[in-house]
């Protein structure tokens, strides 16, 4: 479904991706993991448009993409959400999710403005499917609620179905359990699941191993942003490469 050739990326000196070759298969959740500062989250920048690289190729359902805006990215059925929760704070739940449909609205300029029966049916069918998403992740009686007012654990869930409600292929989830605590986690394992069974691909970074080995098929490792290690997640795991980039090694 995605794949990467090469992809390097250069803030002056500073290079912070470098060479980076990834295959994301469709219908699989993939892992992307490293040290704090390893590139994982740059990377993410280069697949949704934020950045564009220096050199390589990011390729899409057979479509290079580098260099579109994150837009267009989005249209083409890649969505995403951030490290640190980025929600339309004083928007209701059911806005926030709105807003995640708006690539995928047709009504134009004027039929906003005059209200036309065109718009009026899609606004309808547009509510229906976010109260639908709401329901997926439990936060149906919340739809009226200023979003704000979540629990963390629910603005996370929230951040994450609005990136759902875009219609994606592809979702990138940076750092989805960042700040949950074990019941949330939990949670979040069958949300995970769930958007699987949907036909929704996954590219995760996260840093909670025991989820990350849990709900993953194959996991990436980046370290100072080249490529470390890649596989299974049991072979991952028994890296020693991969254990030394956490741990340490014996020198340290």
């Amino acid at each position: 479904m995605l794949k990467t050739e090469g992809v390097t990326i250069k803030f002056g000196g500073l290079t912070a991706v470098n060479n980076v070759s990834v295959h994301i298969q469709k219908n699989k959740i993939t892992g992307l993991i490293g040290p704090n500062g390893a590139g994982k989250t740059t990377f993410f920048n280069c697949i949704s448009g934020v950045y564009v690289p220096n050199s390589g190729h990011v390729i899409f359902d057979g479509q290079n993409i580098e260099g579109k805006r994150g837009w267009q990215i989005n249209k083409l059925g890649i969505a995403r959400t951030y490290q640190v929760i980025n929600l339309f704070w004083k928007m209701t739940v059911l806005e926030n999710v709105m807003v995640g449909m708006h690539s995928r609205l047709k009504s134009g300029f004027w039929s906003d403005i005059f209200r036309t029966p065109a718009q009026r049916a899609e606004e309808r069918r547009a509510i229906e499917k976010a109260y639908e998403w709401l329901d997926f992740v439990g936060l149906k009686d919340n739809a009226n609620d200023p979003a704000g007012s979540l629990p963390y654990g629910g603005q996370r869930r929230l951040e994450i179905v609005r990136g759902l409600a875009s219609d994606p292929k592809l979702l990138l989830l940076d750092e989805p359990a960042a700040g949950m605590n074990t019941k949330e986690k939990g949670e979040l394992d069958v949300v995970l699941h769930q958007i699987l069974e949907k036909g929704v691909t996954i590219l995760m970074i996260e840093h909670d191993m025991k989820l990350v080995m849990g709900v993953c098929d194959y996991i990436y490792v980046l370290e100072h942003g080249q490529l470390l290690s890649e596989g299974l997640p049991e072979v991952v795991q028994n890296d020693p490469e991969v254990i030394k980039a956490y741990l340490g090694g014996d020198d340290e």
